[in-house]
């Protein structure tokens, strides 16, 4: 008889989550005292980048500061930016694509991306305007959108070679939906992909020394050196990659339970440390050395490339340009604002307030109408897309105690991931505890 892995949530303590509690329990390892940036929209409760190969269920999660007073990182670095010598830092950059540009005009950086706009705005910018020939590398989402399809088709059309890795369906199926049970966190096998793929390829396939990608994460407050144009090798590089962890569960186990091969999972692990370092490749953020603009880049991608923002607005949120390539994004930010209280709406709104295109009243507004709205246009693909059928998984069918996905089920799932100290249960209904709008 084979033994049943994933079970089904039980029931969550309600007196956890009332109204009027003392002490309130705060999941992940956050702050419980929930406080919001008084310049943009974030919370202290934002989830920072981290290694995410470690990431297991009880792993607790660096997450956003504020200063003395209530700042956040992502804002402060907007106010740095404006002091910094933006001549001195292109000088810079011409400096580094000179030494590595191939004369015989041979590739001599990758530039990973989907086609959206930040990567066909490093893409276009290195290659047009510096002079570089680069190679761009794609980890194929999980279910493309049309019109994500179609700007990949069109970036890949202003004259670039693209590199594009689908993953085998059925294990990012399966790892995709162990993610969601056990972290809550459907886009993370992706995430793997889209950032350990290309450190990868470039050391062991291609033997390219200069990778670029488009912004750094201080744009979102994480707690990275602002003085390096470096990204961190901790993010991608592992002392041993097949000792990690993909969706909280080590790779061993993953092998022995699923019966996976090492190869099915070998595109989801980082580059070693040591193979990392004996490589001359350097990873840098071309946002280092230029403005760093998310809608100037759209309007960019839409100008030389023939970019096109989605035909309707993106669930939770008001924007139509914004990661819009995988339909399981929509799915990603729902899950995002469960866990910490802040959905797409936030996300967008507090760049867009760090650029000046709205004002952080007019974000407050925005997080109340959009944040964390339930995303039904894909629901039914989505939740197909999850489900371990009997046919096309044999052996997972039988590991999980339910293994089709329904909205019954997922909402069951859903409540297992509130932290008691941002939800409350009040009139038999889920509220916030806290919202930006009511603070």
């Amino acid at each position: 008889m084979v033994k049943m892995l994933i079970k089904s949530p039980k029931k969550v303590k309600k007196n956890l989550y009332h109204p009027n509690i003392n002490k309130l329990v705060a999941f992940y390892g956050l702050n419980p005292v929930i406080k919001f940036c008084q310049s943009c929209t974030y919370s202290n409760q934002k989830p920072n980048s981290e290694k995410e190969y470690k990431h297991k269920p009880n792993t607790k999660k660096p997450s956003l500061k504020l200063d003395k007073k209530n700042i956040c990182n992502a804002c402060n670095i907007q106010n740095y930016k404006s002091k910094i010598d933006w001549k001195k830092r292109e000088d810079q950059l011409k400096k580094l694509c000179d030494k590595h540009r191939k004369k015989d005009g041979s590739y001599d950086c990758l530039v990973p991306g989907s086609g959206g706009k930040d990567s066909f705005y490093t893409s276009y910018k290195l290659k047009y305007e510096y002079g570089m020939n680069p190679l761009t590398i794609t980890y194929a989402p999980h279910i493309y959108t049309d019109w994500g399809y179609k700007n990949f088709k069109s970036w890949i059309d202003t004259g670039f070679d693209n590199f594009l890795f689908t993953p085998n369906t059925k294990v990012h199926r399966l790892l995709t939906r162990l993610a969601l049970e056990n972290l809550f966190h459907p886009f993370q096998p992706f995430m793997f992909g889209q950032n350990y793929l290309t450190p990868k390829l470039a050391v062991k396939k291609f033997n390219i020394n200069l990778v670029f990608y488009g912004e750094s994460p201080l744009e979102y407050g994480n707690n990275d050196n602002k003085n390096s144009p470096i990204k961190d090798p901790k993010y991608y590089t592992s002392n041993n990659p097949f000792d990690t962890s993909i969706a909280g569960i080590p790779i061993i186990k993953l092998i022995k339970d699923f019966n996976l091969k090492k190869s099915d999972l070998e595109s989801y692990l980082p580059i070693s440390t040591k193979d990392f370092k004996k490589s001359p490749t350097e990873i840098h953020y071309l946002g280092y050395y230029i403005p760093w603009h998310p809608q100037a880049a759209y309007y960019y991608a839409v100008e030389k490339g023939g970019f096109k923002p989605s035909p309707e607005r993106t669930p939770g949120t008001y924007s139509k340009y914004s990661s819009i390539d995988d339909k399981i994004d929509d799915l990603h930010y729902y899950t995002t604002y469960i866990k910490f209280g802040m959905g797409r709406a936030t996300y967008d709104s507090s760049q867009e307030i760090r650029n000046d295109e709205i004002t952080r009243q007019e974000g407050i507004k925005l997080v109340s109408q959009f944040d964390g709205e339930y995303p039904t246009r894909f629901e039914n693909e989505l939740f197909e897309y999850l489900s371990m059928d009997q046919k096309n998984f044999p052996r997972a069918h039988n590991l999980f105690e339910n293994p089709i996905m329904t909205k019954k089920y997922f909402i069951k799932l859903t409540d297992k991931f509130r932290s008691p100290h941002i939800w409350m249960i009040k009139n038999g209904k889920w509220q916030l505890r806290k919202t930006i709008y009511n603070d």
